[in-house]
C-alpha cells in the first residue's frame, strides 16, 4: 500500500462501508467475511433473508441471526449465520457484521464481489483497527498488541499479546499522562492568577507529583529498554547462596570454564552469560553472585548486578547444594521463597549431589567443624515442612547427573518463549522508545525546575512536553506517517 493509504480525515472513513475476508485464505470447514460502516444494515438486506425476520428488524443488540444468502451467481441460497452489531458498541464503534459461512474460496469470493458491487469498498490493510483507534475504542498500544495476537508464535507470546491488548500497560500510561494534565492545569491557574497571590498548589506538592511521575516514566523506560534486548531467547538466571554451585554448573551447561570455580564463597562478584541452544530451545544462560546482604563495596556492587539480571529473568533457577550448612539452612529458605514470589517462572535444583554426606561445613566464625553438618542439611530439606522439597531436581556439574533433566525442566517452563516485560511487547517497545525518552527528560527538567524554584511557567513548559511524548505513545496526539507505520503491517481483514 502506498504511504499516503491513511492519510485521509476520520470522518472519510466513517462514510464509508468496507467489506472483507476475515478469516484465514484457502478451503476451510468455516469462512468469515466482515463488514463495517454505516450502510451495513442496509447492505444486508438486498442480499440476507434471516430465519426470524421479527427479530432481525427489531434488533438493536448484538445478536447472531441464521438465515440465508441470495447470490446472483449462486442458483441455490447459501446458508449463513449473520453476527450483527447494528449500534456503534461493536469493536469498529460503528455499525458491523460477520458472516459465518462454509469456507469455500469461490463462495467467498462470490460474496465479497456482490458486496463490493452494494455501496462497500475492500477494507485496506488494518482499517478494522484502525476504525476502532479512531473511534476511541482502543489506543495504539492497543492496536499494536492485535498485530501481535494475530502473529503470536507461542503461548506466552500470545499470553504478553493479550495482557497488552487487554490495557495493562496503556492504563499505566494513561494515568501518567491525565496526572501531568492534572498538574499543568494547576499550575497554569496559578498563573493566571499570580498578582492575586493565590495558590493552587504548593511546591511540595508539585516536586512530590513530578517525583512520581518521573519514577514511573523511568520504569516504562526500562521495560522498552529490556524488551529491545535478546528478545528472542530465554532468559534462564542461575541465583542462590554464596557457594551454592552456580558457576560450576555454568560451566557445564556452557562447556566452558568461563566461571571462576573456587570453594571460598563470593568468587563470582559479576554475572557472566552464554547464548546457547537446546535442543531447538534459544536460551540466554546467566550466572550471578551469590545471595547475600552487603552494604557497601564490591560486593554491593555485584548485589545489585544480580537484582538486576533477576529483575529481567524469564525463568529463576533457585541452586540448594546438598552439602548446605546447617547455619545457612534458614538463609536458604527465606530468600528462595522472597524470590520466588516476584520471579515469572521459578524453578529449584539441588546442586552438588555428588558432595559425600559426611562433608563437613565450618560454620562462619567458628574455628571447629561441627558434626556432619552435610548429613543434618540433608535430612532438613527433605522434611515434609521445607519449602518445594518435592519440586527440586538433583543434579551434579561434576558427574553430570540430571543435565539432561535440567534441560528439560527449562523446556518445560519456558517453551513458549522469552516472556514480555510488564507487558510491553517488542514492537510497541520499538516505536514508543524514544517518545518514553523524551518525556525522561522532559519530567526530569520540571523536577530539577521545581526544587531549584525557577518557577511555574518554566515548570509547565516541560511538563506540555512530557505530556505531548507520552500522547504519542497511546496515540492522542499522532501523525499520518505514524497511522502508516502501524496499520500498514497488518492484513486485510484486521
Amino acid at each position: 500500500m502506498s504511504s499516503s493509504a491513511f492519510r485521509l480525515p476520520p470522518s472519510a472513513f466513517a462514510a464509508d462501508t468496507i467489506a472483507a475476508l476475515a478469516s484465514a485464505p484457502g478451503p476451510a470447514a468455516k469462512g468469515i467475511v466482515r463488514l463495517s460502516g454505516p450502510d451495513v444494515v442496509a447492505i444486508l438486506n438486498s442480499l440476507f433473508t434471516p430465519r426470524d425476520r421479527e427479530r432481525w428488524e427489531r434488533s438493536r443488540l448484538p445478536r447472531r441471526h441464521p438465515g440465508v444468502l441470495s447470490l446472483p451467481a449462486l442458483r441455490t441460497p447459501l446458508p449463513v449465520d449473520v453476527h450483527l452489531w447494528p449500534g456503534l458498541r461493536s469493536y469498529t464503534g460503528q455499525p458491523a457484521a460477520e458472516l459465518h459461512m462454509v469456507g469455500s474460496p469461490p463462495l467467498l469470493e462470490a460474496l465479497l464481489a456482490e458486496l463490493y458491487r452494494r455501496d462497500s469498498r475492500p477494507a485496506r490493510p488494518g482499517e478494522f483497527t484502525l476504525r476502532a483507534f479512531l473511534a476511541g475504542r482502543i489506543d495504539l498500544v492497543q492496536a499494536e498488541a492485535v498485530l501481535e495476537v494475530i502473529d503470536s508464535a507461542g503461548p506466552a507470546a500470545l499470553e504478553a499479546a493479550l495482557r497488552q491488548l487487554a490495557g495493562g500497560i496503556s492504563g499505566r500510561i494513561r494515568a501518567l499522562h491525565d496526572g501531568l494534565v492534572d498538574l499543568l492545569v494547576d499550575l497554569e491557574a496559578g498563573l493566571d492568577f499570580v498578582e492575586e497571590d493565590i495558590e493552587f498548589v504548593s511546591p511540595e506538592n508539585v516536586i512530590d507529583r513530578l517525583a512520581a511521575a518521573r519514577n514511573v516514566v523511568d520504569e516504562l523506560l526500562r521495560l522498552s529498554t529490556d524488551r529491545m534486548v535478546s528478545p528472542s531467547r530465554v532468559r534462564v538466571v542461575l541465583a542462590g547462596l554464596p557457594n551454592a554451585g552456580k558457576s560450576t554448573l555454568f560451566n557445564a551447561l556452557t562447556g566452558t570454564a568461563a566461571a571462576l570455580v573456587s570453594r571460598e564463597s563470593g568468587t563470582t562478584r559479576d554475572y557472566l552469560r552464554a547464548e546457547l541452544d537446546w535442543d531447538g530451545l534459544a536460551v540466554e544462560l546467566v550466572d550471578t553472585a551469590g545471595w547475600e546482604q552487603a552494604a557497601e563495596g564490591i560486593s554491593a556492587a555485584a548485589g545489585q548486578l544480580r537484582d538486576d539480571q533477576l529483575r529481567r529473568a524469564d525463568v529463576v533457577v533457585w541452586c540448594t547444594a546438598a552439602d548446605l550448612p546447617e547455619w545457612s539452612i534458614a538463609s536458604d529458605a527465606v530468600a528462595r521463597e522472597r524470590l520466588a514470589a516476584s520471579a515469572r517462572r521459578f524453578a529449584v535444583v539441588r546442586t552438588k549431589s555428588d558432595a559425600p554426606i559426611s562433608r563437613r561445613a565450618l560454620a562462619p566464625g567458628s574455628g571447629s567443624h561441627s558434626p556432619e553438618p552435610g548429613a543434618s542439611a540433608r535430612r532438613l530439606m527433605n522434611a515434609p515442612n521445607y519449602p518445594n522439597p518435592t519440586e527440586a531436581i538433583s543434579l551434579s556439574a561434576i558427574t553430570g547427573d540430571g543435565l539432561v533433566d535440567f534441560r528439560a525442566l527449562i523446556h518445560d517452563l519456558a517453551g513458549g518463549g522469552p516472556t514480555e516485560a510488564g507487558g510491553l511487547l517488542g514492537s510497541t517497545a520499538a516505536r514508543c522508545r524514544g517518545s518514553l525518552q523524551a518525556a525522561v527528560e522532559a519530567t526530569a527538567h520540571a523536577l530539577e525546575a521545581a526544587r531549584s524554584g525557577l518557577g511555574d511557567e518554566l515548570i509547565a513548559a516541560e511538563l506540555r512536553e512530557a505530556i505531548d511524548a507520552l500522547g504519542c505513545i497511546v496515540g492522542t496526539t499522532c501523525t499520518d506517517d505514524l497511522l502508516d507505520r502501524i496499520f500498514s503491517r497488518f492484513c486485510i481483514g484486521k
